[in-house]
């Protein structure tokens, strides 16, 4: 019996568990679920004979050891701070690990160990990062195999509500972390290559610079940049690329209209309000503009952000009740930046039968004998349910594919590694294709720069 141990059974793990117990029998897998809250998970899981559910605190010593020594692998889905007693304890034990997490720099130090130990630390195999990575790279290794040189690159990633349930103004709900949506691109400028210049957005500029396409069958979308795509240079090996750039993908609006936040300061995590517990959403928005004795709270808003009375920009606030005098907010010296999160959650939250739907899209260009192609690739994924979401499902099988495929020595090349080599993309997005997870193919006429032109780019 070959044992699988998952730590953390949180919103993304969904398929990641169903493939391992369908698969439990062909493959003689046991698997074990270690998660801080048991009860949480459903009986139909925890009464399967190749499951055991077990409580583990990552933060208690004993209780996670214990449950890693006697496993033959082991998947975290924990957030991504808490990976590293994790991968120190699968080190110790000799253990393989398979996270979805970006490479930290601490878990960058367990490289020569994990080798030295034969063991594979694969990491970035869920969606963006994962299904991105693979996806570009069996593209791209095409073209170097066909002799061609990349000269473009670029790519972007929707977590969206599918159209069945898109029913508010913003097109959008939430259908992954809250927080990561509210405090996106901060920290730093958007770093990114455009026609072999440097370019840089700040953030209270990130959310007004998009660029736009279409998807077929799906309509219009935009896309902002990500905070630093030239890390992807060196990873996928193009450091001759004129133009680099990784976004996030919204529709068509979304972007402009979460700009009113920034303006207005509502997504600043770096200081908290004081009185927040209690604070009505009226109160909150009325504390970031100016006194006045005499004008409303609506009145000083519409003359702070520039809003015109028949701007549909107007409209999307008021469906989000932030002018409502009797919604209270609970949380104690809450950041505005956790205050909106909490008056968002409350309209953007998935209902019972809602769906999401990932949306990913990549631009390819390159040269070859002389002359210049481009390559236009997407996928559309759409969820089953609010469990079963589309999320879950391209997070948790790339993870759960490769989990299998190191167990049954397919993947053998040992270190920290992200899932951009052949032996490890090819046999996954192989394998998707059976969940749905197929990526469309045009080619289309190079649409860039010319790299020579004398003129600023």
């Amino acid at each position: 019996m070959r044992k699988i141990l998952v730590v953390g059974a949180g919103k993304s793990t969904s398929y990641l568990i169903d493939y391992f117990l369908e698969k439990a029998v062909p493959e003689n897998l046991h698997l074990t679920i270690g998660d801080i809250n048991p009860d949480a998970i459903p009986s139909e899981i925890k009464d399967h004979e190749a499951c055991t559910v077990l409580h583990l605190d990552v933060f208690q010593d004993d209780e996670r050891q214990k449950a890693i020594k006697v496993c033959d692998i082991v998947v975290s889905m924990l957030p991504a701070r808490m990976h590293m007693k994790v991968a120190e304890d699968c080190i110790a034990f000799e253990k393989h690990l398979v996270t979805a997490s970006y490479v930290s720099e601490a878990i960058k130090t367990l490289d020569e160990q994990a080798k030295s130990k034969g063991l594979v630390f694969m990491n970035e195999i869920g969606l963006d990062p994962g299904i991105d990575h693979m996806s570009a790279m069996q593209v791209i290794d095409r073209i170097r195999d066909k002799g061609g040189k990349m000269i473009l690159f670029e790519s972007f990633t929707g977590g969206l509500v599918a159209p069945e349930s898109d029913n508010n103004l913003w097109n959008y709900k939430f259908t992954w972390n809250p927080r990561n949506v509210v405090v996106a691109g901060q920290g730093g400028a958007a770093k990114f290559l455009q026609e072999g210049t440097y370019k840089y957005i700040p953030y209270h500029k990130l959310f007004r610079r998009t660029e736009f396409f279409e998807i077929e069958g799906y309509g219009r979308f935009e896309g902002y940049a990500n905070r630093d795509s030239l890390n992807y240079k060196e990873a996928y090996g193009l450091d001759d690329v004129l133009t680099l750039y990784r976004g996030t993908m919204r529709r068509v609006g979304f972007s402009k209209a979460w700009n009113m936040f920034v303006q207005l300061g509502a997504t600043d995590d770096s200081y908290t309000i004081e009185n927040s517990e209690g604070m009505t959403y009226r109160e909150f928005i009325n504390s970031f503009l100016p006194y006045s004795p005499t004008d409303s709270v609506e009145l000083k808003l519409r003359h702070y952000l520039k809003i015109e009375q028949d701007d549909i920009m107007w409209e999307k606030l008021l469906e989000l009740n932030l002018f409502d005098g009797s919604k209270i907010i609970p949380l104690k010296n809450g950041t505005p930046a956790k205050i909106l999160q909490f008056i968002l959650e409350d309209s953007w939250s998935l209902n019972k039968d809602d769906k999401d739907m990932i949306v990913m899209y990549h631009k390819f260009g390159y040269e070859q004998g002389g002359k210049q192609f481009q390559i236009d690739a997407n996928t559309v994924v759409k969820g089953e349910s609010r469990t079963h979401t589309a999320m879950a499902k391209t997070v948790g099988l790339p993870v759960a594919i490769a989990t299998l495929a190191i167990l049954n020595k397919k993947i053998t090349t040992p270190g920290v590694q992200i899932p951009i080599k052949k032996e490890v993309y090819e046999p996954i997005l192989e394998e998707l294709k059976n969940y749905g997870v197929v990526f469309k193919e045009y080619d289309v006429p190079y649409l860039g720069y010319n790299p020579e032109s004398v003129y600023d780019k």
